[in-house]
This record gives structure tokens, sequence and C-alpha cells, in this order.
């Protein structure tokens, strides 16, 4: 448990990352930059559109943005979640409270609304990505897939099994409805959660079943290898993050950087996250999917999703 001096602290190393300042402080934006600051609880604006996973087909491979990280994915009756964070806030727990970043855009659906989980993809152990409480409320008992040296930090639930993969690395996870095939990708990011645990890793994942494939980019910057990701396509859509790159532009990839990528891995559809749903960083808040728009206006179709609850049939 931190106290709030040790919790400054840590806060203060990792000065110059989105990953550990967004984290573990609420970031504000200034004309002098980004600095540390309290954040108010205040109204969250609604998600603009309210998913129903209850009416999704069990013959087809259906995907709604929840916000941030976040994909609910119906792929062909196997129910998968990305990086869940449900709730106002994410951060440290602490004590009756949890001390970080305030949501701008409530979750498009809350755990009591999602149908029993199969898989939970978890990219990295960074707050926004590794909520402990979002993770603890996941309806049902999936199978957690983890990048390495992050499964420590998963709440106490049943889970149907935890497995850590690294680069490369593939497995096989089994559900009433079939089964589906995980494999994890390098990205460009990195994986401490609070500052000096640079042994955890990092991953983007590979989704196949029954010959179709979905790609999840989890958080990175740009990098050419997603060229090389074609080999395990083609790809139905790739949910590829958009925002926090003002000033974090090592870590996390522009709109126009993040499409070149689903479009160097074959992807057919493009789905963006990581947007409209924290303030982690300087660019306007509409300014990642406005410049996404831009870098899709010749194929306009092509993207599937804009808004907080957005939900789209690929396939």
């Amino acid at each position: 448990m931190l106290n709030r001096r040790k919790f400054i602290t840590v806060a203060g190393a990792g000065v110059g990352s989105v990953s550990t300042l967004a984290a573990l402080g609420a970031i504000t934006t200034t004309d002098r930059g980004l600095r540390l600051a309290p954040q108010m609880p205040g109204p969250l604006t609604p998600a603009p559109q309210a998913p129903t996973p209850q009416v999704w087909a069990d013959n087809a491979i259906t995907v709604s943005w929840l916000g941030h990280a976040t994909a609910l994915i119906n792929f062909y009756g196997v129910r998968v979640i990305t990086d869940p964070a449900f709730f106002p806030r994410i951060g440290v727990d602490a004590w009756l409270a949890t001390i970080g970043p305030l949501r701008l855009t409530s979750c498009a659906l809350m755990p009591f609304q999602l149908p029993e989980m199969d898989l939970v993809l978890v990219s990295h152990a960074h707050f926004d990505h590794l909520d402990t409480r979002s993770l603890a409320a996941i309806p049902g008992r999936p199978t957690a897939v983890m990048a390495p040296a992050t499964s420590d930090l998963l709440p106490r639930r049943r889970y149907a099994a935890v497995r850590e993969l690294y680069w490369g690395e593939a497995t096989r996870v089994d559900t009433s409805r079939g089964a589906i095939h995980v494999r994890a990708i390098e990205v460009k990011h990195w994986g401490a959660r609070l500052g000096r645990d640079v042994h955890r890793g990092y991953n983007g994942y590979i989704l196949e079943r029954e010959g179709r494939a979905l790609l999840f980019g989890g958080d990175t910057a740009f990098t050419p290898l997603f060229k090389t990701y074609r080999r395990y396509g083609p790809y139905e859509a790739a949910i590829m993050p958009i925002g926090a790159y003002d000033p974090w532009i090592g870590n996390h990839c522009t709109p126009e950087q993040s499409v070149a990528m689903a479009e160097a891995a074959g992807a057919r559809l493009f789905v963006p996250i990581h947007h409209k749903t924290f303030q982690l960083s300087r660019e306007p808040f509409d300014e990642p999917i406005q410049r996404t728009e831009a870098a899709l206006a010749a194929e306009a179709d092509r993207l599937a999703a804009r808004d907080v609850g957005d939900t789209v049939c690929v396939a």
C-alpha cells in the first residue's frame, strides 16, 4: 500500500513517460505543458452509443469500442475483451479511493451489462490498460492472456487459466463455444507500472478463429514490424491506438502512423481506440479521430468506429 509521501515520490519517477505520469497523477494541459494536478469529480459525458451484445449473432465477428483501449468482441461466439477499464477513475488503489485520472467519457457498457466472457487480453501493466478493479468485475470465468511478468498484478478471482505470452508465442484457448488462437506480437512501447519494474513486458495480439483474424495493436509507437505481421493475416479489422502522441511520440503513434501500420499488416477495416476517454496528453480531445478521418478520407468505408460505443460487424 502506498502512503501519500511514497505515492508522490513514485509519481515523479516516471516524468517523461505518459504511462507512469498519466496513470499515477491527473494530467492537465497548460500553455507551459503538462503538470500533475488534482482532478475533482464531475459529471461524465455519456457514451454516445450503448452496444447491445445480447443480440449479436454468434455466426459473425462483431467489435464494439467501449472506450480507451477496451474493445468487446464476439468472434464467432467466443466473447473477448481487451484491456478492460470500466470505472470513472484509473490509477492506484488507495484505501477507499483510486488515485489517478478521471474519465471524461463514460464506458459504453458496465460489467453487469456484459455477457460472460471467454477471453481477456491484457496488453501491458500500465494503469490505463491493466485496471485491477475492472479485471475483478468481468463476468464469467475467462482465460486471461497477458504480457510477460504481469500476471502477478491480477486481482484474486477465478480465471479458467492465466497465460503469459512472449513475442511470437501463441496459445489455443478452448471455450464452450470452440477454440480461439492468440498470438503475441512485438510493439514499440514499454511495460513498467511504477517506473522501476522495467522487467514487465508489453504485447499486441492476433486473434484467429475459423480462418479469420483480428489484430489488436495494444499500445504502440510507430514501428515497421507491422509489415511482418501480414503473414498471419489477412485481418478483418485492426484495433489500433490513435491518441496520446503529443508529446509522447516515443511511446504512442500518431493517427497517420496507426493507419499506416494497419495497412502494412493488411487489415481491411480500421477500429481506432485509445482516444476520447482520458486526457493523457496535449493534443485536443477530438484531434486524433479528426486526423484519422483525414488519413482514411479516400477510403472512408474502412473506418469502422468513430465514437465510444460504436459497433461494427466485420465478418
